[in-house]
């Protein structure tokens, strides 16, 4: 088969590699109809992920077709159409029974983190993938969900809302501000209505995508390259302060704005991957009774958002911007590395 093949930082190739075998009994491999690139593949590239070794297929998201499964693998049926989730549960262990295989403990070689797949082992920019611990790490698509509304569903759709909303404990009325309106702050926009809140602010330096914003739940937009970025955004809560402030970036810059317009009794909901330290003035915000939660998505509430999706609910083929094929997944690579110049969301790479 072919694949997209890390070979060390800035280098990469689409090239023939064997196929993948079941190894264990609760495998299964997939034939990847449709992936999509994330922005963790983009920092793999750059040599911020150390364990991403030579050799790695990236792809932690996709939508496939089962060709074979593992002897006791019961609950999925080659020629079931699948969605994969970034996170790998193995169902039994004591963090996947607490409902947080983000830490899965099952021996992959990964030390208690449930992303495995392009991480760990192979992944999903390719023609076949095996998935580990499949009945616990795929979701049956129901008849009518098309593979671009269901692919955000692997990763961004999960993480926008239990990073997010549900760690910053969103509630009916409340003032919600979402710094970073990139796929991830997008998503967190998306579902934050499900919780009732009541005025969602995108804020972000990029016009096109603070104005794509209002297409995905805001209501309203601030551009932040301006100098009154936060009076504007004060002034919409009388002065308060949000509810909660969702950080969807991970730049030290972007987490102090979101201390910075939280008001007392809100959430800091902290969705970014950070890669430098950050400067936590907590002189400042413990009388204001701030709490800041952080974490890496478990995707335990993808069946509930595929049952939404799937009845219209929510519409997550709108994160879809860009179209391409295998074979021009260097192309694909290319226009989503250069997001703010090509505009992209999420771009959907198909057989």
């Amino acid at each position: 088969m072919k694949a997209l093949v890390y070979h060390g930082p800035g280098q990469k190739a689409w090239e023939v590699v064997p196929d993948p075998e079941i190894i264990y009994p609760t495998d299964v491999i997939v034939q990847v109809d449709t992936t999509t690139i994330c922005g963790t593949d983009l920092h793999i590239l750059k040599g911020d992920v150390p364990v991403v070794t030579d050799g790695r297929i990236l792809g932690h998201e996709g939508i496939g077709t089962i060709t074979e499964v593992g002897r006791a693998v019961s609950k999925l049926a080659a020629g079931d159409r699948v969605i994969i989730s970034c996170i790998t549960s193995c169902g039994s262990c004591s963090y996947c029974h607490r409902q947080l295989p983000a830490h899965c403990l099952a021996d992959e070689g990964t030390s208690g983190i449930g992303w495995v797949l392009g991480h760990f082992i192979n992944g999903t920019q390719a023609e076949y993938v095996r998935v580990p611990f499949a009945e616990g790490s795929l979701h049956k698509l129901p008849a009518g969900v098309s593979d671009e509304a269901a692919f955000p569903l692997s990763d961004i759709l999960p993480t926008g809302f239990e990073i997010g909303v549900r760690n910053g404990r969103v509630k009916p009325g409340d003032v919600v501000a979402v710094i970073g309106a990139g796929p991830v702050g997008l998503a967190a926009m998306m579902t934050a209505g499900l919780y009732g809140a009541s005025r969602i602010i995108a804020i972000d330096l990029d016009d096109n995508r603070v104005q794509q914003a209002k297409g995905f739940g805001a209501t309203d937009v601030v551009n932040s390259g301006g100098w009154g970025w936060k009076d504007e955004v004060l002034a919409m809560t009388d002065g308060l302060g949000v509810d909660v402030a969702i950080e969807a970036v991970g730049m030290p810059a972007t987490f102090e704005m979101a201390t910075e317009l939280v008001g007392p009794g809100g959430t800091v909901a902290n969705v970014g991957v950070h890669g430098k330290s950050v400067e936590l003035r907590l002189q400042d915000l413990w009388i204001k009774d701030v709490a800041i939660t952080t974490g890496l998505v478990s995707a335990t509430t993808t069946p509930m958002l595929l049952r939404l999706v799937a009845q219209g609910r929510l519409t997550p083929e709108k994160f879809v911007s860009h179209r391409f094929t295998f074979d021009s997944i260097l192309d694909a690579y290319d226009t989503f590395g250069r997001a703010a110049e090509t505009k992209s969301l999420k771009v959907a790479i198909t057989r």
